[in-house]
């Protein structure tokens, strides 16, 4: 199952086990890897396989 297929460039989202890491920005999304610009983490590649990133509606820009 492809739980990540609502995951776009440009949507602002949550690492649920990393909350201080802040509302990242989507840089992109290819299968099953996904790179965010956190504020408190910098550029990080997720494999959605393994995590499934929370999706932040009308977040404001950090």
């Amino acid at each position: 199952m492809n739980n990540h297929s609502h995951i776009e460039p440009g949507q602002r989202v949550r690492h649920p086990q990393q909350p201080d890491w802040g509302t990242g920005q989507v840089q992109s999304a290819i299968d099953d890897r996904i790179t965010v610009n956190f504020p408190n983490a910098g550029k990080v590649v997720i494999n959605a396989r393994f995590v499934s990133l929370e999706v932040v509606e009308g977040a404001p820009r950090e």
